[in-house]
């Protein structure tokens, strides 16, 4: 059979490093007139025009894009899909806006036919804006992972989601118990996990809403099964943090908790990680958890600034996450646009090239899938975006005084929204084209 084979031809970059590592000039390849070549829905190739064209097999259809920006896909690793409808919600820090506005509206996804619903709306929306991979958050109930998973093995898509493990300090209508949570886990994982492009993850809300008992069976579910991810939130609220010290009295602090339960590893992501200790930060280092910052959700619920220099300084994986629906947008070119002012305001600055690897090889990193997607590495799935430099009036007239690569970025991911996303491929199919 003949290999389906495309190009295009843009302005290309990618991260192949850490800026933190490696330095700002070897943290990413650059390509003024560059060429994507994409074979079976995985990337073959990637460099200059002038020199891939040469060698591109006769009749190969290339696809020329003026004026734009070819990436990776977005990757966000914090997100809750069944908090779509609830998005933009008045007045509330944590705990309060998860009793008033969270738990009602994840009642609603009882009814499969609503899961489904939603499961649609909030799919295309991260199409939307660019985004090809998110770790996700599902309700208590199986319908709401089956209708997600659903959706997105019929575009194809790498996610990853699992359903909601609460079994105490939260309405009836959404607890289940360490019994039921596990047997409806395993039903779901040997549904999903691994079909097509899909993943599954444990997911305990967080510490204060699941018992010894279920954070037991969380663990045990990670011995179980190969490849699993684990995916709960950490330290995101001071109120939060003495909450948990009150209920688990024998643990040194929020994070031993999880690790008392073997939920530390290198495929375990923790959401926020705003009030973590050095002891903490080194421990997450050591076992290869992953935490995700989430700068709209932080500063819109007032939680607290995320300090990523700390989480360099102790060498653990951070990817960026949107965590709708306290986060206010689906974009993470918007998700960005707040981290930098988080960095502002503690006296630290996030470079573009460094927003450019959060946003996408650091993603992949957190989410231990850099071998897949993250980069246009030989091989790796073909998940890119086209990011559009005319996308508004202002930002075509602001991109006409941009001199340099870093400028041109920094415009993108301080004016650039949804708007800026011309075109979403995922595995080398266009599934969202702007207009």
């Amino acid at each position: 059979m003949t290999a389906a084979r495309k190009a295009y031809r843009a302005s290309i970059i990618h991260s192949i490093g850490d800026p933190a590592e490696v330095g700002l000039e070897a943290s990413y390849e650059y390509f003024e007139d560059g060429l994507l070549v994409v074979t079976d829905g995985q990337i073959e190739s990637v460099g200059d025009a002038g020199i891939l064209l040469a060698h591109l097999p006769h009749g190969t259809e290339v696809v020329e894009y003026d004026d734009a920006l070819l990436m990776p896909g977005f990757i966000d690793t914090h997100i809750h899909y069944p908090q779509t409808g609830m998005i933009a919600s008045y007045g509330e820090q944590l705990l309060d806006w998860l009793n008033n506005y969270t738990f009602p509206a994840e009642k609603a996804f009882s009814d499969p036919a609503h899961a489904d619903e939603v499961a649609e709306i909030f799919l295309n929306e991260l199409l939307r804006n660019g985004t090809t991979t998110a770790l996700v958050f599902g309700t208590v109930h199986k319908a709401s992972v089956d209708a997600f998973f659903s959706a997105a093995d019929k575009r194809n898509l790498r996610m990853i989601a699992g359903k909601v493990l609460m079994d105490r300090n939260a309405p009836d209508y959404l607890t289940d118990t360490a019994e039921s949570g596990y047997r409806d886990s395993r039903e779901l994982i040997e549904r999903w996990h691994g079909k097509g492009r899909l993943h599954y993850a444990v997911t305990p809300r967080f510490a204060p809403t699941s018992s010894d008992e279920q954070l037991a069976a969380a663990g045990q579910l990670l011995q179980e099964y190969e490849g699993l991810y684990m995916h709960t939130h950490l330290s995101e609220n001071r109120d939060e943090v003495e909450w948990v010290k009150s209920l688990f009295p024998q643990c040194s602090g929020y994070l031993d908790v999880y690790d008392h339960f073997n939920l530390l590893s290198e495929r375990s992501v923790f959401a926020h990680g705003i009030h973590l200790c050095d002891d903490e930060c080194k421990r997450l280092a050591e076992t290869g958890s992953a935490v995700a910052f989430c700068p709209t959700s932080n500063l819109f619920l007032g939680s607290g600034l995320f300090n990523l220099p700390k989480m360099e300084q102790h060498k653990v994986h951070v990817g960026l996450g949107t965590d709708v629906g306290a986060g206010t947008s689906f974009s993470i070119l918007q998700t960005l646009n707040e981290a930098y002012k988080v960095m502002q305001l503690q006296g630290a600055k996030l470079n573009p090239f460094k927003s450019l690897y959060l946003a996408t090889l650091g993603g992949a990193r957190a989410l231990r899938l850099d071998d897949r997607i993250g980069s246009f590495a030989s091989g790796n799935d073909a998940d890119f975006v086209v990011l559009d430099y005319n996308a508004t009036q202002l930002m075509q007239y602001r991109m006409q005084q941009a001199k340099t690569l870093d400028e041109k970025l920094f415009v993108l991911m301080m004016l650039g929204d949804d708007r800026t996303v011309r075109e979403t491929f995922a595995a080398g199919q266009s599934v969202h084209r702007r207009g």
